[in-house]
């Protein structure tokens, strides 16, 4: 008997078909309001608020291009791009450093310093907004990428040097002592040794920061407006004192989350990767 046939023979019929029944149960919960903005997307407004809802029409791409005549998709497009990107790069400068000394150079306070700074995260991100606020308008950046790439960068450090800690303190530090014993300097050890045995862990914190800061809806609508706003903010600008034009909200949302979810896609590996093996482990 096979190594699959004994595992089969462990479980009856009947629960093989349950379990997969609840599987598809749950993928399909998850997937609804994915595929309801999908469809609404495609409707007129008042196919959008028909009751009983209406599963069967005929598709207009109308509500894409008033999208596009209303507001500069490419401009809050290019500043979600922008400010994902680079808060992301300077997340990884500030996270590698950090979790490199924690992770070969513990401390007695080490365990200490990764459980306050996870601490921050569970901080409601609106009691920091007055103080944050009036350093960026007394800083005169208010509505420009930098202030949004500073606080992205800084709202994800924390997770970003936990994974890269528990990336890094899975190398074995005999090889990092080889190194200093060849005569390697410390830029020599990190740039010939750590980064490549530590780059899956680089890439899989890097993906998820990067799909956290492109999400990031709480800090754009707050810190930037028509110049520098994200397309997080485009979405909220179909919402208005007169109501919510729901198939153009579904049209700018489904405009906006189809570059992060085709990114996702493809790159999902990394990102399952960076989750089982790094932030639970």
């Amino acid at each position: 008997m096979t190594t699959t046939t004994r595992r089969r023979s462990k479980f009856p019929l009947g629960l093989l078909a349950l379990r997969t029944a609840a599987a598809w149960g749950v993928a399909l919960l998850l997937f609804f309001p994915l595929g309801w903005l999908f469809l609404t997307a495609f409707k007129t407004e008042l196919q959008a608020i028909a009751v009983p809802p209406l599963f069967v029409f005929t598709p207009t791409l109308e509500n894409f291009h008033e999208v596009q005549e209303r507001s500069d998709y490419l401009l809050y497009a290019k500043n979600s791009v922008v400010t994902s990107v680079l808060s992301t790069v300077l997340g990884l400068m500030l996270a590698a450093p950090a979790a490199y000394a924690m992770a070969f150079f513990k401390g007695k306070y080490t365990k200490d310093i990764l459980m306050w700074m996870l601490s921050t995260k569970m901080m409601p991100a609106v009691g920091a907004l007055v103080p944050i606020y009036v350093l960026a308008q007394k800083s005169h950046l208010l509505d420009t990428q930098l202030a949004l790439i500073i606080v992205f960068a800084l709202s994800n450090l924390p997770i970003m040097v936990w994974m890269l800690y528990s990336h890094f303190k899975d190398i074995p530090h005999e090889i990092l002592e080889a190194a200093r014993m060849d005569g390697a300097t410390l830029w020599q050890e990190v740039r010939l040794v750590l980064l490549p045995l530590g780059m899956g862990g680089l890439a899989s914190t890097g993906l998820l920061c990067l799909v956290l800061s492109w999400n990031e809806a709480f800090w754009s609508l707050n810190l930037s407006a028509a110049k520098a706003g994200t397309l997080a903010t485009l979405i909220a600008s179909y919402s208005s004192p007169e109501g919510l034009f729901w198939a153009k909200l579904s049209a700018a949302s489904l405009m906006a989350i189809a570059p992060i979810v085709v990114f996702g896609w493809f790159s999902q590996k990394q990102l399952v990767q960076g989750l089982t093996f790094g932030a639970v482990k």
